[in-house]
């Protein structure tokens, strides 16, 4: 992971996936992040994410659920 932003991120190598769902036109659409591995939060509410297989990811704020899957024997909730 190389960051050169001003963005901090948080380990979240403990999911093995994460899900953000939205509202569109043709009913709920669901993009899934595979093996997420740290995460960025910013101010307006969007998500920086990077993924094992390295490549980098922006959700934007608007989705009407998030949900992920912790790895065998690792925690729900990281800081």
């Amino acid at each position: 992971m190389r960051n050169a932003s001003k963005h901090e991120f948080i380990d979240i190598s403990s999911e093995q996936y994460r899900e953000y769902s939205f509202a569109g036109p043709a009913g709920i659409v669901t993009l899934r992040v595979e093996n997420p591995t740290h995460l960025s939060v910013s101010e307006s509410g969007g998500h920086r994410l990077f993924d094992a297989a390295g490549k980098s990811h922006y959700i934007p704020k608007g989705w009407v659920h998030l949900r992920w899957l912790a790895k065998e024997g690792q925690p729900n909730f990281v800081a």
